[in-house]
């Protein structure tokens, strides 16, 4: 019972979430060998297998699932009991803009952590391009914004994202056509903008055979094998391939996250919001 510890089931949890040990370590902000070590330890203990390890992702067992249920109901109560001791008069609304590559990937464990936290907080999430966030600061449209910085959006360095090639692992190596297929956002995206810099830098040819303003449509193209797709790699999803420089394609320029904020935001949701996606993603 004393292998339950909190912490190592917040490593469950997050090598259940993304599929991937490496990256549940930058989740639970400890080392890869750090979570192998620990999730090993517990299934020794238990006597039983957690998670399947292959290749390229990690899934969990039977077993696995059955703890996983316990353990987001029991990291859940830490967490109310955390927020009814410690803020419990915070309230309000917070609208928060981000982009779809960060939406399903960056922020789901800090919106999950924060409505435990303050869950009388209202939060409401406007999921559009970075572009299109830009005028929304400026009017008051959101509180904040959590993006890449573009032309007409500034603010607080948050940290560099690098980007890579995504393709489809069950398809034929498609990234060795020429002209090179790739699946990209709308012009005034700054990942398409970095991808089609560095494949001409390059001088490799290609061809847009996609565009979309829509993450999900630019993953639907690379799962169909029909191109690849430039992406933030966070936003890459663990049953994909990452290509760069072994499969001779060139590396896009990273993109720069930022947190900006409009001048309604000046109010106490707003700022622990800003507080703990700052907190998070700068670790």
């Amino acid at each position: 019972m004393k292998a339950l510890d909190l912490d190592v089931l917040a490593m469950i949890v997050a090598v259940a979430d993304t599929g991937n040990i490496s990256r549940a370590a930058e989740v639970v902000h400890r080392s890869q060998s750090a979570v192998s070590m620990q999730i090993k330890t517990l299934e020794t203990a238990l006597g039983k297998p957690l998670f399947v390890r292959r290749s390229r992702s990690v899934t969990p067992t039977q077993d696995g699932e059955v703890l996983l249920t316990y353990a987001r109901r029991m990291l859940a109560l830490r967490d109310e009991a955390w927020a009814a001791v410690v803020r419990p008069d915070v309230t309000g609304r917070v609208v928060l803009g981000v982009p779809d590559d960060y939406a399903s990937s960056l922020l789901p464990p800090i919106l999950k952590k924060f409505s435990a936290t303050y869950p009388k907080v209202e939060i409401q999430v406007v999921g559009l391009p970075s572009v299109a966030l830009a005028p929304m600061v400026k009017d008051g449209s959101v509180d904040l914004v959590c993006a890449t910085r573009v032309k007409g959006l500034s603010g607080e360095f948050v940290r560099f994202e690098p980007m890579v090639w995504a393709a489809s692992p069950s398809v034929h190596e498609i990234w060795r056509e020429r002209p090179l297929p790739i699946a990209v956002f709308l012009p005034g995206s700054v990942a398409r903008e970095n991808a089609i810099r560095s494949l001409e830098r390059a001088r490799i040819p290609y061809r847009t055979s996609y565009e979309s303003p829509s993450l999900m449509g630019l993953l639907s193209m690379v799962e169909a094998g029909l191109a690849i797709a430039p992406l933030a790699r966070c936003a890459v999803p663990a049953h994909l391939s990452q290509l760069g420089q072994a499969q001779g394609l060139p590396e896009p320029d990273a993109l720069e996250v930022i947190l900006a904020r409009s001048s309604k935001s000046r109010r106490p949701p707003c700022d622990f919001m800003a507080e703990n996606i700052m907190s998070e993603l700068r670790r």
